[in-house]
């Protein structure tokens, strides 16, 4: 063999050593913390708490009605014919101010059952 080959084969042979190295420190480190009583990502999300509760899911579909309501509102304004224009109808105020009112109130409802919290229930 070439020394160029023989080169390659040990550094292959180290790297799995340090991959085999690295696998045991994570294994024992792993059952000293279940020794511990610490639990690890696993047990935390089984014993964990949900992020989601009841309160955050009412709060996110009260925000999708009221996205959807806004949206409805802007809808409309169709004319029979194309040569119509009706100035009235496509700059309402439905259309112009209370729409995107909504829309916008919908989506910081959204935003807030979102990042709301719930309230920690030990003491």
């Amino acid at each position: 063999m070439s020394a160029k080959k023989k080169t390659q084969k040990a550094a292959k042979s180290a790297d799995v050593l340090d991959d085999v190295a690295v696998e045991q420190t994570v294994t024992s480190t792993s059952a000293a913390t279940s020794k511990r009583g610490e639990g690890g990502l696993k047990e935390f999300s089984k014993t964990g708490p949900f992020a989601f509760n009841a309160k955050n899911y009412k709060l996110l579909f009260i925000g999708l009605a009221v996205n959807i309501l806004g949206f409805l509102l802007m809808i409309g304004g169709a004319a029979e014919n194309l040569n119509d224009f009706n100035k009235d109808e496509l700059f309402g105020t439905r259309r112009i101010t209370i729409a995107p009112m909504l829309i916008v109130l919908g989506y910081i409802i959204i935003m807030y059952s979102i990042m709301k919290k719930q309230k920690s229930t030990t003491k």
